[in-house]
């Protein structure tokens, strides 16, 4: 369903307009797909040993059931900010909303390993072209006042997908079947999408493009297949043929898309004088940075007390309460506050709080008994991800003209997912090094000789290898298992030195925002369906 709105030009500045007619619609719309994004990106951790038991699937294809995911948003996040700004944000985001529907169907119905990592993959792309628009759609909804409650309602819905993300994901798998983490998005997917086809109002279209399909299929492909090799990483090695391969051709990809976007001037799907923007670019690392950091080392966190501890999908939310309580509470505090406040003081401050979170880590023990020594961390960490979100979700679109809000969305969720994904690959391979290095140096070695190594590895790659199958003595099974405990409490703690070190970079490039750099409100002109 489409109509047409016509807006008069006004005479002010939109940093005093009112709402468009019908935006809290439009604030429901997002933020309810909002919540479904974000819990897609937890409660799959969780659920992981269910899913690989009942599909009887390696544990090589689980960690692809999440990076197919992270995959399919990196390759068409920044893609679906440019359609969006060219055909209507409503339009495409209608469409992301039924791409994402049959895509939870599809995950939840999957009969194989191979089928759910297909469902994950278009699941990812339908997700890139909701997390792209959401933003733009809240800002041109609400071009003046009432922005800061906007953002700060969507920091807090955002908050609390990630806050009971493994709760939920937990509550599910252990009540139910884990089926239903994918099969609870259906319902809701539809409301968002009644909502937007009949409630969510048009908002303003400044002076549409032509689509740059060079530059989308040169920055798809190059973002795809750098991802990717990022990706194989974990379970390859940075020398492999493959990822090699993978990254010199995604490289190429990119300097190519550069060359063709600097010749294309104010018609190419990023203009590169965003990155002559002080504060854009800035802002640029902090996201990639806060991804790559605190994101990839909550995902080392969850799968330590899960495969460590030995502790349940819902024992591990329950665990993780504290972290995501104060990420709910602090984000929204965060999106009330943040078009008061300077940008560079709550997103300076949020890294702060991060970087002390993941070395406050270090004082936790090896066993499910010492979780309170995490406390500290957890608080401090979910101070620092709730400050985070909704200014980052709001300067997103800030360093930019209107015109090109879903292009400014676009970048920065792209330089979160790509950040993600190498955190991930760089912190999974140092945690393997640290586990191998240690177990292989320990005990164990005096018991298992020339295999110590191909066991350190066998258990770095698939925690499974902890029941030690083949290991009948138990005095055997004793030393051993304490060993590869020690060992992975040592991978864990210097994988959140490397993490805690580029949290406080980030923090650093955060205070250096200036709020001179951004973009003064445009008049509203005539409009056409989005």
């Amino acid at each position: 369903m489409t109509t047409t709105t016509t807006v008069s030009e006004e005479p002010t500045a939109t940093s005093s307009a009112p709402p468009l007619p019908g935006a809290a619609w439009t604030l429901t719309a997002v933020s309810v797909s909002t919540f479904l994004l974000m819990l897609d990106l937890t409660v799959v951790n969780v659920a992981i040993p269910d899913i690989q038991r009942d599909l009887a699937a390696p544990f090589s294809a689980m960690q692809w059931t999440l990076d197919a995911y992270a995959l399919g948003l990196a390759a068409l996040v920044l893609a679906s900010g440019s359609i969006a700004d060219r055909f209507g944000k409503r339009r495409v985001f209608a469409i992301g909303l039924v791409a994402f529907t049959l895509a939870s169907l599809a995950c939840g119905l999957a009969p194989s390993a191979s089928i759910l990592i297909a469902s994950r993959a278009f699941q990812g792309l339908a997700a890139a072209v909701l997390f792209a628009i959401g933003p733009a759609l809240i800002g041109d909804a609400y071009p003046g006042r009432g922005k800061g409650m906007a953002f700060g309602v969507f920091g807090a819905v955002s908050g609390m997908a990630i806050a009971f993300g493994p709760l939920i994901g937990g509550t599910l798998t252990d009540a139910g079947s884990w089926n239903w983490i994918f099969l609870v998005n259906i319902p809701f997917s539809l409301v968002a999408l009644v909502i937007t086809l009949i409630k969510t109002p048009s908002s303003v279209q400044r002076a549409a493009q032509r689509l740059d399909l060079p530059g989308l299929v040169l920055f798809t492909a190059g973002v795809t297949t750098l991802v990717w090799a990022l990706l194989r990483v974990q379970d390859l090695t940075w020398t492999d043929p493959q990822v090699v391969v993978a990254g010199l051709a995604g490289f190429v990809a990119l300097v190519a898309f550069v060359g063709v976007e600097r010749h294309k001037g104010s018609t190419a799907m990023i203009d590169l004088s965003y990155f002559a923007n002080r504060t854009a670019s800035l802002f640029s690392f902090v996201t990639f940075a806060a991804g790559a950091s605190v994101m990839a080392a909550l995902f080392l966190l969850i799968s330590y007390v899960q495969n460590i501890w030995q502790l349940s999908a819902f024992e591990t939310g329950v665990k993780f309460l504290p972290l995501t309580g104060t990420l709910f509470v602090c984000a929204a505090v965060a999106g009330f506050v943040s078009d008061k406040l300077p940008p560079r003081l709550l997103i300076g401050l949020s890294q702060t709080f991060i970087a002390t979170g993941l070395f406050l880590t270090l004082a936790s023990g090896s066993t499910p008994e010492t979780w309170t020594r995490l406390l500290p961390a957890m608080f401090f960490i979910g101070a620092g991800m709730g400050l985070f979100n909704p200014p980052r979700a709001a300067l997103s679109i800030a360093v930019v003209p209107p015109s090109k809000f879903g292009a400014g969305s676009g970048i920065n969720e792209t330089f979160q997912q790509v950040g993600v994904a190498v955190g991930i690959a760089a912190l999974g391979t140092a945690f393997t090094e640290f586990f191998v290095s240690k177990f292989t140096a320990g005990s164990a070695s005096a018991l298992l000789g020339d295999d110590t190594r191909q066991m350190a590895e066998a258990i770095a790659s698939n925690p499974s290898a902890l029941d030690l199958p083949g290991v009948t003595d138990p005095a055997v099974q004793e030393v051993l298992l304490s060993s590869a405990v020690s060992a992975a409490s040592g991978a864990l703690h210097w994988s959140m030195v490397i993490a805690g070190a580029l949290a406080c970079l980030s923090a650093v490039a955060g205070f250096a925002l200036r709020r001179s750099d951004l973009y003064p409100p445009e008049p509203r002109v005539g409009a056409t369906d989005v």
